[in-house]
């Protein structure tokens, strides 16, 4: 019988910046950051609540057939494309349920407040307050590793305005990097990355930009796909699969970019919606 995953990731939403629901955009997928991890014991992890989330939390809710879902969900950061799927997440409309949220803090905000602030008028007519699955909020500290079930989840910070965080996430002996919206050049950060992905079996990294496009972006947040081999090679890490796609690439053009990348890391593939990858 063959052995079963220590980890699945599965990608329900793949775009940076803002969802692209256009012709030439449908194979990769147009819906934005969310990404599912589960633990060999069907634990479920939630990375990001883009657009994505929507078809996940469906998704879950049909799996789960009318019985109680256990989600926990972490957040990099909360610009709208890692937020906006949240209101529209089936499990958080299901009695019984229980949706469990995390990020890294800073030392005057609150997590629950920022979770009501995107639901409240006139932006939703539903507060998050009023949802019927049971929710909790959870402050993580940057380099500190939490348990989260079956789960060792290590936040690290990351180069972004406003500021975000990556997770290195283990279960199992398994080990999977998520780093998205960061860019390179500032060396502290630089060196933090890749000491926290080293080894990882699997390395999802933003790859916003070409090289060209990043020397007209610089200082934006986000780096480009050759960065993003050239640490995947340098942490040696098992694959690498780019994400948080720039809205203006298209199928066409992140294949081309997923062959160039293959040049410099050749176990490189671009994050398409639902891609599954067993570890």
């Amino acid at each position: 019988m063959p052995t079963p995953a220590r980890l699945t990731v599965r990608f329900w939403g793949v775009r940076g910046s803002i969802p692209t629901p256009e012709r030439g955009c449908l194979g990769v997928g147009g819906n934005t950051s969310c990404v599912e991890v589960r633990a060999a014991d069907g634990s479920i992890l939630v990375l990001d609540a883009g657009t994505g989330a929507r078809p996940l939390g469906y998704a879950l809710a049909a799996e789960a057939g009318g019985e109680a879902l256990k989600v926990h969900m972490l957040f990099s950061h909360f610009h709208w494309d890692h937020l906006q799927g949240l209101p529209f997440f089936a499990p958080l409309y299901a009695p019984g349920s229980e949706v469990c949220f995390y990020a890294v803090m800073g030392a005057d905000e609150r997590l629950d407040g920022l979770l009501q602030g995107q639901m409240q008028a006139p932006y939703f007519p539903v507060p998050f307050g009023d949802v019927a699955a049971a929710t909790d909020a959870v402050a993580l500290c940057a380099g500190e590793p939490v348990e989260i079930g079956p789960f060792t989840v290590r936040p690290f910070p990351v180069n972004h305005p406003q500021g975000a965080h990556g997770f290195r996430i283990e279960a199992d002996g398994a080990s999977f990097v998520y780093a998205t919206d960061y860019e390179h050049g500032v060396a502290a950060f630089d060196a933090g990355l890749r000491d926290v992905a080293r080894g990882a079996d699997l390395l999802v990294s933003d790859a916003q930009y070409t090289p060209d496009e990043y020397a007209l972006r610089r200082g934006w947040g986000h780096t480009t796909w050759h960065e993003a081999a050239r640490l995947a090679e340098d942490a040696g890490v098992g694959r690498l699969v780019l994400f948080h796609h720039d809205p203006s690439h298209d199928d066409d053009a992140l294949d081309r970019i997923c062959e160039e990348a293959r040049t410099v890391f050749a176990r490189t593939d671009v994050a398409r919606e639902g891609l599954v990858i067993e570890i």
